[in-house]
């Protein structure tokens, strides 16, 4: 069988246990998925001996060491994987949940009933706890996976799909509700997202030129966000102890990540009260500092900003910083430059924190918060699947209601129109 035979069919297969999936009820997919975390637990030393061979594989071939970080399964990540399955299962399930029921004047009562979309499919890079987390939710969600995760991972995320397997057969349901794909050819994924009649919309989860090959070659609706520009911005009506932990907390709390500040803007108003102590901190930290010219004159050791510098995501220990003439400014400073993931005001200024928040189009808007609370742990869904800068269908941090979608139902007693 040719790699894009065994593609068509896994997702053959995921269609029919689709349909086996939307009649399983909470407490089988509950059961499924904490018998899924007791055969992780069970399995721990398989899966690091299975790990093993994809590090030194890595290690072969060069590997980064953060590569290797992300890539390692460690006794506790091993644990947080099981202990995931877990509260994934303790979350309310949003399939079947009817809302909006009213009646029309025809006597017929009209409401919405949530529903799976049906097959997703997930395409992920090195992490291969993603494994575990993305079948949890997706099954949780009722709906059938397949997972082509990254070939530096490929023993640990087989070994991964394994207990995936047996959670499932111990509770009844179709082991291909779940499909790890096995090949690391790359053509699997050309196949995978251009199988509409298989698949109903793929999550890719890696770095921007994947996420950029699949949203221009899909031919099957993408949830994605390519970057995570995120801005705060100090207002000269902010409390400027409160703003000072607030930009320190977005970009120093954790630099690889989406949701950490890229680019701070500052009020001239304050800038020269503001800027100095927080170069102390970032100094203290390691933080590469670029600013514009009015950023420079106050901080003179600072390199210059470019006009790159403001469409970059950085994922490491830099930051741009650009002074502002107030909120009008730093407004269209993001609508120019935001990847449309999250910004946060800081201002104790009502009528601004109204207008930021009503007029600034990301998936998440912040007032007096750290852009780090961008995160679906943080907005109690849980786990996520992902952060989708998209405007239709799931926004920001993707959970169980993302990966649902709602038909209309309608309950009559022999109405006919006339």
């Amino acid at each position: 069988m040719d790699v894009n035979e065994y593609m068509r069919s896994l997702g053959q297969h995921a269609r029919q246990a689709s349909r086996a999936l939307a009649r399983a009820g909470t407490a089988t997919k509950n059961k499924a998925l904490l018998a899924m975390a007791a055969e992780i637990r069970a399995a721990a030393e398989t899966l690091k001996r299975e790990n093993e061979r994809d590090l030194e594989a890595g290690r072969s071939k060069g590997l980064e060491a953060a590569l290797l970080d992300r890539l390692t399964l460690s006794d506790g990540r091993i644990e947080s994987m099981a202990v995931g399955l877990e509260q994934i299962a303790a979350l309310p399930d949003p399939v079947g949940e009817i809302s909006d029921m009213t009646y029309r004047p025809s006597g017929i009562q009209l409401g919405r009933m949530r529903v799976p979309l049906g097959v997703v499919g997930i395409i992920y890079e090195s992490r291969p706890n993603v494994t575990a987390d993305a079948a949890a939710l997706c099954l949780k969600s009722g709906n059938a996976t397949i997972l082509r995760g990254g070939s530096e991972a490929i023993h640990s995320n087989q070994a991964i799909a394994a207990c995936i397997r047996r959670g499932l057969d111990q509770a009844g349901l179709p082991e291909t509700a779940v499909q790890v794909v096995q090949t690391t050819d790359r053509a699997a994924v050309g196949q995978l997202i251009t199988m509409p009649e298989f698949v109903d919309v793929i999550v890719p989860r890696g770095g921007k030129s994947l996420i950029e090959r699949i949203s221009n070659e899909a031919r099957v609706p993408v949830i994605k966000h390519l970057d995570g520009i995120c801005h705060v911005y100090i207002d000269s009506e902010a409390d400027l102890d409160m703003a000072e932990e607030i930009a320190f907390n977005a970009k120093c709390h954790r630099y690889g990540v989406c949701n950490a500040m890229e680019t701070l803007l500052v009020d001239a108003a304050v800038a020269d009260t503001i800027l100095p102590r927080l170069a102390v901190r970032y100094g203290d930290e390691g933080v590469e500092l670029r600013g514009c010219s009015h950023t420079r004159a106050i901080l003179k050791d600072i390199n210059a900003a470019t006009e790159a510098d403001w469409d970059t995501e950085y994922l490491a220990p830099i930051l741009s910083i650009k002074i502002v003439d107030g909120l009008d400014e730093a407004m269209e400073h993001i609508h120019q430059h935001s990847s449309g993931h999250t910004e946060s005001i800081v201002t104790e200024n009502y009528q601004r924190a109204r207008r930021f928040l009503a007029e600034v189009d990301s998936s998440s808007v912040m007032v007096n918060a750290s852009t780090r609370f961008a995160d679906g742990f943080e907005y109690g869904l849980g786990a996520e699947i992902g952060i989708s800068t998209d405007k239709i269908h799931a926004r920001g941090p993707v959970g169980l209601e993302g990966l649902t979608s709602q038909k209309w139902i309608v309950l009559g007693s022999g109405q006919v129109r006339n």
